[in-house]
């Protein structure tokens, strides 16, 4: 369940570089407050797909300071039925910027088997640098936490791409900053357990090491063999939801679909049926 909740927050990005830009998000954001998404996990390793755990994130508004922000709260859990194989309650927090989305603070609760973990993370984004329980790091600009990247990445405006363009992404995660491009490989439809969507499909690309070559200059020795295999639907619409996620894990497949939602920002129009 953690790896699945890893690939639905889109837990793989960046490090600081002259050459790598920053991609801009769009000022009227994809989403807004009271928006809730539910999605179910399905594991796969005999080639039936298992309702393994639901994952779900609401977003409400508050206020730190005098900054408006966006408090978004995920959570996810093992199917009830399975607990007695590996037990999973998880609950993942972030407060982020509302007019630039730049998360001020994140917390985390992990409760998985035996694990126990509690974590807060502070973000100053004035001297790009984040506080956790292990100490001070520094951090390249308009570095992102677990969860707002997830809505930072739906806040881009993918007409500005063409397929097979490569979108730079950060985030900062277990006191490590990566490094990755988000590549846009074009439109389609996907047929989920929802409905069938017009979508955007998207491949995040996880580099090596300290990699700072620009798109035009990647090469495929420079992207960890793997990554590529993930790939993630989000609606070809005004919202931005993705709506599917798929990736093989060490054994087996992790399939992520969208179930439920509640009050979009705009109309569901990718949805087809």
């Amino acid at each position: 369940m953690k790896k699945a909740i890893y690939l639905l927050f889109i837990l793989i990005t960046y490090l600081p570089a002259p050459s790598f830009a920053q991609t801009e998000v769009v000022s009227n954001h994809a989403f807004q407050t009271g928006e809730k998404i539910r999605y179910d996990v399905f594991y796969n390793v005999i080639g039936i797909y298992l309702q393994a755990g639901t994952a779900t994130f609401t977003a409400s508004n508050e206020i730190i300071g005098n900054s408006e922000v966006y408090h978004v709260i995920g959570e996810g859990s093992t199917n009830s039925k399975y607990d007695w194989i590996f037990k999973v309650r998880d609950r993942y927090e972030t407060y982020f910027n509302a007019a630039d989305l730049k998360p001020l603070i994140f917390r985390r609760h992990i409760n998985e088997g035996n694990y126990r973990k509690d974590e807060e993370i502070s973000f100053n984004q004035q001297t790009n640098s984040v506080t956790t329980n292990g100490g001070v790091y520094a951090v390249p600009e308009n570095i992102q936490d677990a969860i707002s990247i997830m809505y930072y990445v739906r806040d881009i405006n993918y007409d500005q791409y063409q397929t097979g363009s490569k979108i730079p992404v950060s985030v900062f995660i277990d006191n490590k900053v990566y490094k990755m491009y988000i590549y846009h490989n074009g439109r389609e439809v996907i047929k989920t357990k929802y409905g069938e969507f017009n979508a955007i499909k998207l491949k995040p690309l996880l580099l090596k090491g300290n990699t700072s070559k620009d798109d035009e200059k990647l090469l495929e020795e420079d992207v960890f063999e793997g990554s590529e295999k993930m790939t993630i639907w989000i609606t070809d619409d005004s919202n931005h939801i993705p709506v599917r996620i798929e990736s093989p894990i060490a054994v087996g497949k992790v399939k992520i679909d969208l179930m439920q939602y509640e009050n979009l920002k705009y109309s569901l129009t990718a949805l087809k049926r």
